[in-house]
């Protein structure tokens, strides 16, 4: 399997992994958050990870868990920057702080091959880091999130970068892309990054893997002839073998790539955080 790295930049850094948790340095504050892909040992001693951390996230059910303050207690919500955008953090419930940093290549790959004015649609779009992204360019973005209080933080992260003009959605990111595909819209780039399981509105049962061929079907009849698609998916049930069947059939006469979308802890170790896949 093929790598695809991310890079660290000046206010995130993957400081060390191992014994299923990473230790992250975000800005000035430093996390420890449980990483089931990080199944190896890790460099340094639990004491110097306890040392340093000012944050660790406990998890006490499957999806939840609570914050531990462990340094001097710094403020629970703060900003981050990257490349002139900024991000607004905050201690979540979900053990996420509001960034997904393994998604910086996609970012830069996202400024790379957009023009002003091009069309780029995030489909499960979060707290719109690739949105800010494609609007810092010029792109027309159109954010699609089911849920509004991540499309309000959205938001504010792109006031906070000083743009604006982002189209905001608050939908199920298949029934908007169905919609927009039945109306002939089209895209110059699209991101699609689906949670590996969930449960919809209507109690529905969310799997990747079976709905990864909807997404990519529908993603065909939205994207312009010289557009691009970028799919992360995170499902072990889900691997390049059987993604890349599906999605040649889909698009017989682009180039695809996949690979493991990872990040490298400072300390040497990586972090595979799933599959990566780029039709261009």
């Amino acid at each position: 399997m093929v790598r695809t790295y991310s890079n660290q930049w000046q206010h995130y850094e993957l400081l060390d992994a191992g014994d299923n948790k990473k230790l992250e340095r975000w800005g000035d504050v430093i996390t420890i958050r449980p990483e089931r892909n990080a199944y190896f040992k890790p460099v340094w001693e639990a004491k110097k990870w306890q040392q340093m951390a000012h944050f660790e996230f406990i998890e006490n059910t499957s999806t939840k868990g609570v914050w531990h303050v462990l340094g001097c207690d710094l403020p629970k919500n703060w900003q981050i920057s990257f490349n002139n955008l900024q991000f607004n953090l905050q201690l979540t419930s979900f053990k996420h702080v509001g960034l997904f940093p393994e998604q910086q290549n996609n970012w830069e790959f996202i400024q790379k091959h957009l023009k002003p004015n091009d069309r780029f649609l995030n489909l499960f779009g979060y707290t719109g880091a690739a949105s800010i992204a494609a609007r810092q360019v010029g792109a027309d973005v159109f954010h699609c999130d089911s849920v509004r209080q991540i499309n309000s933080w959205a938001k504010q992260n792109m006031e906070s970068s000083g743009l604006s003009d982002i189209h905001w959605v608050l939908e199920d990111a298949l029934k908007f892309a169905v919609r927009e595909a039945k109306r002939g819209n089209r895209y110059s780039g699209i991101i699609m990054d689906p949670p590996a399981f969930g449960i919809g509105a209507k109690k529905e049962r969310w799997k990747i893997e079976q709905r990864f061929p909807e997404l990519v079907a529908v993603a065909a009849n939205l994207l312009q002839p010289d557009g691009f698609l970028i799919t992360n998916t995170y499902s072990p049930r889900l691997t390049e073998k059987d993604i890349a069947p599906i999605v040649r059939t889909y698009f017989p006469n682009k180039h695809v790539e996949i690979s493991k979308l990872s990040l490298k802890t400072t300390t040497g170790k990586t972090i595979e955080y799933g599959e990566l896949t780029r039709v261009l």
